[in-house]
């Protein structure tokens, strides 16, 4: 081989950096046995539509830290009334990362579609960790809630009691859906009405008259 067919070699496989942003999606990739370039395409144009390069990284690192798959909805990107995006982790991705927390220890579920109290128990802490939702803070006016109400609470004692215990400080879908709603109702400086000014007559002009 030439020296320059050896230098033109060597050169063609310094030409890709080794930056993070190409660590992440080679790691999710070797995960799921597929190639970087045709998994980038697939994200954008599935879970993860919409997003910027940008916002579509910073969710391909949490979905790598976490190990969550977004092509079963354990995270996506849920569109903002701004044209954003907000990354959610489903219920799916919530249940994954405190089963593979290596500190679980299980957990306790009680409660109905009023209250709802979940407790978690980590091998590394002596005292239990609990929250309870209520109904009456959480209930929102949405198919799912209206459906299956007792569910949808569980859910939301779950999430919270695993932030607690955990620290994981990731939204779901229901706290996205409540972001939209507030980006909606935005106060806005009310326009105010027409002001009316009222002008008096101005006073008739009475003819002079001259007497001879």
């Amino acid at each position: 081989m030439s020296e320059e067919k050896a230098i033109a070699k060597r050169e063609k496989r310094e030409v890709v950096p080794n930056v993070q942003g190409r660590s992440v999606l080679a790691s999710m990739a070797t995960r799921y046995s597929v190639n970087s370039e045709k998994l980038l395409d697939t994200l954008k144009n599935t879970a993860f539509k919409g997003a910027t390069n940008e916002q579509l990284m910073a969710l391909c690192i949490v979905a790598d830290q976490y190990k969550l798959n977004p092509f079963t909805k354990e995270i996506y990107a849920f569109p903002d009334k701004g044209g954003g995006i907000v990354p959610v982790v489903g219920i799916d991705g919530w249940l994954r990362i405190i089963n593979d927390h290596p500190a679980f220890d299980g957990m306790e579920i009680e409660g109905d579609d009023i209250e709802c109290t979940v407790t978690i128990h980590r091998k590394d802490r002596s005292h239990v960790t609990k929250a309870t939702e209520y109904a009456s803070e959480c209930k929102r006016d949405t198919a799912p809630w209206k459906s299956h109400p007792a569910r949808m609470l569980r859910h939301k004692a779950i999430i919270q009691a695993s932030r607690i215990a955990f620290g994981f400080s990731l939204k779901d879908p229901d706290e996205a859906e409540r972001i939209i709603e507030a980006q909606a109702a935005e106060v806005r400086p009310p326009i105010a009405p027409p002001r009316v000014i009222e002008v008096e007559p101005e006073p008739e002009n009475n003819p002079v008259r001259i007497s001879n």
